[in-house]
């Protein structure tokens, strides 16, 4: 089991560069989808053969032994295994912590019930803020509880009616398309591995790419959106709101450069070179994922021999 377990520990190291050079090669919405599906993938595997390994290295302590009827001596217990497992109990520990600290962090039930203290007015799920600081954000819902699209009045007095339209376009294109779900996967997958801390700025681009597109199929027209999307980050850069969400999506948010740019230039094609990339990626998660089987088969074995000759004595 110990060396099984080395393939999903080591391949988020391939799985994160692979996937960001992908997602850089395809149009914005299979961008978005296939960084969080791919680090929830690589994150899941991983997490898992940190738990086989502080399984493995837990039911040589005693009491765990007897209460799971196992005969610690039957069980490998190499200086490698032993080493590697009294890591991972810890590290498992680390993981949970973090995990919970971002799953509250992207609660945003508390927001909801503060905007409705401090909301200047509402119009259907559109709330403006008495601000002089200029920001627009779409604030998730929960179940029973509808996201929000938040605007300030200094944003609102940035903008003629059309850039407003887009505006709204593009924030309620995040809470459509539930950005906010990909974004919590890419962070609880960052959470079980290093590596794929990376995914998460990427994924932030191209979900803000894949709201100005929903937005310029709304208003029909590219070059509209990308005005708007320049001038609103002219806007909030001139003068800031007081603070935003960290849950939050937001229009002027990411290298708008880059997003203007994207906007004014021919649709994204997938190349080519993105087939060799995705077999790189696809190789990288089959391997690991066979890995994971084999090694928790592994411990499956050794655990039904360790409990076989408890029963027998």
């Amino acid at each position: 089991m110990t060396w099984a377990v080395w393939a999903p520990l080591l391949a988020p190291w391939i799985t994160a560069p692979a996937a960001r050079r992908l997602a850089a090669l395809l149009p914005p919405r299979q961008a978005a989808l296939l960084l969080a599906l791919s680090a929830a993938a690589a994150g899941s595997l991983a997490g898992a053969a940190l738990a086989l390994l502080a399984a493995g290295a837990l039911l040589h302590v005693p009491f765990v032994a007897a209460f799971g009827h196992v005969s610690p001596a039957l069980l490998p217990a190499g200086p490698v295994t032993l080493a590697l497992g009294a890591a991972a109990v810890p590290g498992c520990a680390v993981v949970a912590w973090t995990a919970a600290g971002t799953l509250r962090r992207h609660d945003s039930r508390h927001l909801h019930d503060e905007l409705r203290r401090t909301a200047n007015s509402r119009a259907g799920d559109v709330v403006v803020l008495a601000d002089d600081g200029a920001d627009a954000y779409a604030l998730p819902g929960r179940p029973g509880r509808a996201g929000l699209v938040v605007v300030t009045s200094g944003m609102l007095r940035s903008l003629d009616g059309d850039e407003r339209a887009v505006l709204l376009a593009h924030e309620r294109a995040h809470l459509a398309c539930r950005h906010h779900l990909l974004a919590l996967v890419a962070d609880l997958a960052a959470c079980l591995h290093p590596a794929l801390r990376t995914v998460h700025e990427p994924l932030a681009f191209q979900a803000e790419r894949w709201a100005d597109e929903v937005a310029a199929t709304v208003v029909g027209d590219r070059r509209l959106v990308a005005r708007a999307v320049g001038r609103a980050a002219l806007a909030a850069s001139a003068a800031p709101a007081a603070g935003r969400p960290p849950v939050a999506f937001a229009a002027t948010a990411g290298p708008v450069p880059r997003r203007m740019a994207s906007l004014l230039a021919p649709p994204v094609v997938a190349r080519p070179v993105a087939k060799r990339v995705a077999t790189v990626l696809l190789l990288c998660l089959v391997v690991s994922a066979t890995a994971t089987a084999e090694a928790t088969d592994d411990l499956h074995e050794n655990i039904e021999t360790a409990q076989g000759a408890v029963a027998r004595r």
